[in-house]
């Protein structure tokens, strides 16, 4: 892909994470955090052009929509937290068994996510806080990974990345 090509792209993507994150907010049970689909636009980023987008969107995205919804004390983490799940989604997807097993990947991104978030959360909040707070990572990960997988499996034969 041509870097011009590419930056736009990139920039359509983290607008489109940040807008996905910001606007459906399904809040969890938990301490904090709701339900976005953010997250499926990171993995769909990951699916069409790798770890390196993934890793872009997901992180720069993500933490685009904390600063903009308030949760600045949270930015830095997400653009780490979410830039790798985005990049280890990619990473397993450019790997010979991640093409054969699609579905697996995301899942072991939103993995990655939920424990970036605890161990960040131990240090803002304490342990108790950041064990409550599992469950609902664990559900936004799975609230992202599971429609991306569906769009994935429609729209990868009808698309190029070139």
């Amino acid at each position: 892909m041509k870097d011009t090509k590419r930056l736009v792209t990139y920039a359509v993507l983290i607008a489109l994470t940040t807008v996905m994150t910001m606007v459906i907010q399904i809040p969890t049970p938990t301490a904090y955090g709701y339900l976005n689909l953010g997250d499926m636009v990171v993995f769909m980023a990951a699916f069409v052009y790798g770890r390196k987008a993934g890793f872009i969107v997901g992180g720069i995205g993500s933490a685009l929509a904390d600063l903009l919804l308030g949760w600045a004390v949270y930015a830095p983490i997400t653009l780490v937290v979410k830039g790798m799940e985005g990049f280890v989604t990619g990473f397993l997807l450019e790997t010979a068994w991640g093409i054969k097993r699609s579905h697996l990947p995301p899942f072991i991104g939103a993995a990655v996510m939920v424990g970036g978030y605890y161990l960040a959360e131990i240090f803002l909040y304490g342990h108790n806080v950041a064990l409550v707070n599992i469950p609902g990572n664990g559900m936004q990960g799975i609230f992202g990974a599971a429609p991306a997988i569906a769009l994935w499996r429609v729209i990868k034969n009808r698309i190029s990345t070139d």
